[in-house]
């Protein structure tokens, strides 16, 4: 027995190491991970054409103040105060020559009028005949049109001028589709996109716009436009309802506020909707009723508000009530300037 136990084997087992040794040999060795590569070594950066790091102020020659939006803010309504200070330009830090004074850039040098409506038609060129509109108006007021732009609740604003004449690089014309507050004066988003942008507007439908570029338009000497970094910060505006309404008493506005409440609502308002016969339907409903109320559930409170601005200029009315977003309006003290009105015309007629 023990000398079975101490005779060594005649065929000892190959180790693990040497089959494994063997089997790489005959076979393509792939690791489970793959070699670690150098990263990359950095470029070299180009030189700053600025010693100092500071960029060089922009200048433009375009003849208006720069603003946020052009169609949606009063230039003659003065701010009672700011939401930040006013050295923040949302232009940025030393990239324009002219000074933010919180809501506008003005012009530092004079602008003659003259010149810049004679190089405006200039540009423009002969009046487009029928079948040149006809051709544009059928290219680009359908909605599959790739060159469009969308105009929401802040109107024309400045960027937008950029998008306008980047369009207009490769296209004679733009289709603006207008949405939300401003469609309430479509009259005046055309006055500022012709005024700011220099081209004309050849067809208007609704809420639809085509705004032509001009005959002798050249791309290559398109105005310099800088761009808003950031949307600034609304200032601050008077109250916009007072808590007694102008001549009415503290319970005659209270009891006018409560039948407006109660009241059927007059129209419902969605959510950034066309609202081009809204005027004409309150104009409408103050020919028989002293309150009307505007169900504008969804609406927002900020675009409830901006709608109330609009109404009580374009209609107008007073705004008394802006209440779980329901616009409560009246119509004011007409009877009482009528009749004034009529007895003056009386007292004249009589003394002659």
């Amino acid at each position: 027995m023990q000398k079975l136990v101490s005779r060594p084997l005649s065929n000892p087992p190959k180790h693990s190491s040497y089959f494994f040794s063997h089997s790489v040999s005959k076979t393509t060795y792939d690791p489970p991970f793959s070699p670690i590569s150098k990263p990359p070594k950095p470029k070299p950066k180009p030189p700053n054409p600025t010693p100092n790091g500071n960029p060089t102020p922009t200048k433009s020659s375009l003849p208006f103040d720069f603003r946020h939006s052009y169609s949606e803010t009063d230039p003659t309504l003065e701010p009672i105060g700011f939401r930040e200070p006013k050295r923040f330009s949302p232009f940025g830090p030393g990239r324009l020559d002219r000074e933010w004074t919180g809501t506008s850039a003005p012009v530092r040098d004079e602008v003659d009028s003259c010149l810049v409506e004679e190089e405006r038609i200039r540009v423009l060129g002969d009046p487009l005949t029928e079948e040149e509109i006809e051709e544009l108006v059928e290219k680009y007021r359908h909605s599959d049109c790739a060159r469009q732009i969308n105009l929401g609740k802040n109107g024309v604003t400045h960027n937008m001028l950029d998008d306008i004449h980047n369009h207009w690089k490769r296209a004679e014309a733009v289709r603006i589709k207008c949405l939300g507050v401003p469609t309430l004066d479509i009259d005046n988003v055309c006055f500022h996109l012709e005024e700011k942008s220099g081209g004309k507007i050849i067809y208007r439908h609704i809420n639809i716009l085509i705004l032509y570029r001009g005959r002798n338009y050249d791309p290559q000497n398109r105005p310099v436009i800088p761009l808003m970094l950031w949307k600034p910060y609304a200032p601050i505006y008077p109250k916009l309802v007072k808590n007694i309404a102008d001549g009415l008493t503290f319970e005659e506005t209270k009891e006018m506020r409560n039948r407006g409440l109660h009241s059927p609502a007059l129209m419902k308002l969605t959510r950034n909707g066309v609202y081009v016969n809204v005027v004409a339907r309150v104009r409408e409903a103050f020919e028989t009723e002293e309150v009307i109320r505007l169900d504008c559930t969804h609406v927002g409170t900020s675009d409830c508000k901006r709608i109330g601005v609009k109404l009580r200029d374009l209609v107008p009315c007073v705004p008394i009530l802006f209440k779980d977003e329901q616009i409560i309006l009246w119509r004011g003290k007409r009877d009482q300037e009528r009749n004034s009105d009529i007895s003056d015309a009386n007292e004249k007629s009589s003394g002659t």
